[in-house]
């Protein structure tokens, strides 16, 4: 079953997103990798959340209270019913059998209820049980929290995640032998397929903008992610829901392809996704506690820019200075810019040191870390190596381009190469956290932007996977 934790909510409240960069604009060119589309749906952003004529909740629901938290859900419930009832034949044999059978619960009361064979007191969760075919959620924390700060249409997001894991087992694409990790990531992929039904604008109850809205969607699906595991704690890696970029990954693949894709989720499947990222932390010795971290400092930079030239070889690597941005043919950034007239990557220490400190739920932040800095400062350096191929700088292209090759220095960056700087586990999640806040990483040169948080997210997974040839191909 499916287990989204509500504790891990909170830490959506900075997602007030869109904060630092600004929106370029451009011709664009290619469906999936078009700066102005998420998708292939146009980007932009607008109302999103439960429509003004959409139709009244239905359906029996035990345990309920008879509040707002328990008609969103009913709400949600019954469009991704509808979802399916009207697109499960597309992609699965079998038939579709909708789920009636509702439960509410309040999981900061003492006496609620064992659901599934599990206790749900202190437990804020929601869930699909296979054998009542039955699927509740928490009214008292997880609902109102995701409204707050996901937005309506996340509830229903979360309810498909929960009814994917029943749509598994009507098409027989995962059974008692399947495990959590494979389950878990089909289910993110069912929740993507029905998003996007809602994004084009199908669904009666709610409606989603492929900018903010689904930034916010998005945001959830990171926020909801597995903690990070040291060495030893390596089994439970197929235990749980996954990394954010296991996540997203698999949502994005529903959204994209379709439900028929996300049948062909398994093991092979997310290993080849996952390649030779890291995915845990050295074994803890000692008291010492187990952390990938490091504190932003001039020293961390310059080793950073050092490690840069090792990746990418450019005949004149540019300059590192912590000076004030001079520059005569491009906009400075907040953190750090590059200037194509002197071949110089700019650093403000104190700003990127603030957005590289450890951040996440227990702090009532989205997740952040020191690769949400140290990426904006690669994405500045390999704008320096496409000025040296004489690529456009100020372009939408460019400002995926810069995103792709950022995602090809990070993956670079871990493997076990003897480079001064290595990434770690999570340090991936850190970096695809500013992608949805900030969106630095995906800018050009002035510091813009593209509009959708999916697809500068799109664009690093392509650099993750691929090559700088490929990058150069793909965002022209």
């Amino acid at each position: 079953m499916g287990g989204l934790k509500a504790a891990l909510i909170a830490a959506a409240v900075a997602l007030l997103v869109a904060g630092c960069a600004t929106t370029t604009a451009g011709v664009a060119v290619s469906p999936l990798y078009d700066p102005f589309r998420a998708g292939g749906l146009p980007a932009e952003d607008g109302p999103s959340g439960i429509r003004a004529d959409a139709p009244a909740p239905e359906g029996d629901v035990t345990g309920t209270d008879g509040g707002d938290a328990d008609k969103l859900a009913t709400l949600g419930v019954n469009d991704v019913t509808e979802f399916w009832e009207k697109n499960y034949a597309d992609s699965f044999d079998g038939s579709f059998s909708a789920i009636t059978d509702l439960e509410s619960f309040n999981s900061e009361s003492p006496s609620s209820p064992e659901i599934c064979g599990g206790q749900t007191y202190d437990n804020p969760n929601a869930l699909f049980c296979p054998p009542d075919h039955l699927i509740a959620w928490d009214r008292g924390v997880l609902v109102p929290l995701g409204q707050q700060f996901f937005g309506d249409t996340s509830i229903a997001a979360l309810l498909a995640h929960e009814y994917g894991h029943a749509v598994q087992d009507m098409a027989h694409i995962a059974d008692d032998h399947t495990s959590t990790l494979v389950s878990e990531q089909q289910a993110d992929c069912l929740a993507g397929t029905y998003v996007r039904w809602v994004a084009e604008g199908k669904s009666r109850r709610f409606q989603l903008s492929t900018g903010d809205g689904l930034n916010h969607v998005l945001a959830g699906v990171l926020t909801l992610r597995d903690p990070t595991y040291a060495a030893d704690d390596a089994p439970y890696l197929e235990q749980g829901h996954g990394t954010a970029l296991d996540r997203i990954s698999a949502f994005q693949m529903g959204f994209t392809s379709g439900a028929a894709e996300c049948g062909k989720i398994d093991m092979n499947e997310i290993t080849q996704r996952r390649g030779d990222l890291p995915l845990t932390l050295p074994a803890q010795t000692g008291d010492e506690p187990i952390s990938g971290d490091v504190t932003v400092t001039e020293d961390v930079l310059t080793s950073l820019v050092d490690v840069l030239g090792t990746v990418f070889k450019p005949a004149n690597p540019p300059k590192l200075s912590f000076d004030t941005p001079q520059c005569s043919d491009a906009k400075p950034g907040p953190a750090a810019s590059y200037c194509p007239a002197s071949n110089t990557v700019y650093a403000d220490v104190a700003t990127l040191a603030e957005m590289g400190k450890p951040s996440d739920r227990e702090d009532y932040t989205l997740l952040q870390g020191d690769d949400t800095a140290l990426s904006v400062v690669t994405s500045r350096y390999v704008l320096a190596v496409e000025h040296e191929r004489d690529t456009p700088l100020d372009t939408a292209a460019a400002a995926l381009r810069t995103a792709c090759l950022t995602g090809v220095a990070q993956s670079a960056m871990s493997e076990d190469k003897g480079l001064a700087l290595s990434l770690t586990a999570g340090d991936l999640d850190e970096a695809v956290a500013g992608l949805l806040t900030n969106g630095m990483v995906a800018s050009n040169v002035d510091g813009e932007t593209v509009p959708a948080g999916f697809t500068r997210i799109v664009a690093f997974r392509s650099g993750l996977g691929g090559d700088a040839d490929l990058c150069y191909n793909r965002f022209k």
